[in-house]
């Protein structure tokens, strides 16, 4: 099977697909993570292994509202990204679309992790719906690929492991920011101690 190297792929067990939109995956995205693009393939490839067996695949989608505390413009630490209905937000084209998408940022939340939102200016946190998707597929474990490796993959694997999925994050369909050298493999650090498997 290909995906034996890792984790099976079995009724048990989802494919996480993390926020693979043009805005980071494509050179002209108002948030272009270096080679971004060349997780799309690695990405289609696990796709691919989960749906022969059977496994859930779900993805991730940053769907900000125009105005944001998340924002530089109203306050927050990014350039406007991934606003709701934009080219931007959108999954990049050649992504194989198979599973439930599950966005966040809806509300002007900040978005990290695929499995909880915080409010940028009180820090309240609230649970996305992919825990609830997950746990009514009878899903234990989880393998994660998409964008980026020091930010949403990073907080998508500690929540994971968190809430007790047996994680695996696929480095070949990661890649960092890297807004300061050696980020990357910082958080892959952090994943790992975590309990997180890097692969």
């Amino acid at each position: 099977m290909a995906a034996q190297h890792l984790l099976d792929y079995g009724p048990r067990t989802a494919l996480l697909v993390v926020d693979v939109q043009n805005d980071f995956a494509d050179p002209s995205g108002a948030l272009y993570v270096p080679g971004g693009g060349a997780v799309v393939d690695k990405a289609n490839a696990e796709i691919a292994a989960a749906r022969a067996v059977g496994a859930k695949v779900a993805y991730t989608q940053d769907w900000h509202p125009p105005v944001t505390a998340h924002f530089e413009a109203h306050g927050g630490p990014w350039p406007e990204h991934c606003v709701r209905g934009s080219w931007g937000a959108a999954f990049h084209p050649d992504l194989i679309l198979a599973g439930e998408v599950v966005q966040k940022g809806t509300g002007g939340e900040d978005g990290y992790s695929a499995f909880t939102v915080r409010e940028p200016t009180t820090g309240h946190e609230r649970p996305t719906r992919l825990v609830t998707v997950l746990r009514s597929a009878g899903v234990i474990g989880v393998v994660i690929v998409g964008l980026a490796t020091d930010y949403c993959v990073l907080d998508s694997a500690l929540d994971a492991r968190r809430l007790g999925f047996h994680t695996v994050v696929l480095t070949e369909g990661t890649r960092p920011v890297d807004l300061e050298p050696g980020d990357g493999d910082r958080a892959l650090e952090r994943m790992a101690a975590a309990g997180a498997h890097i692969r």
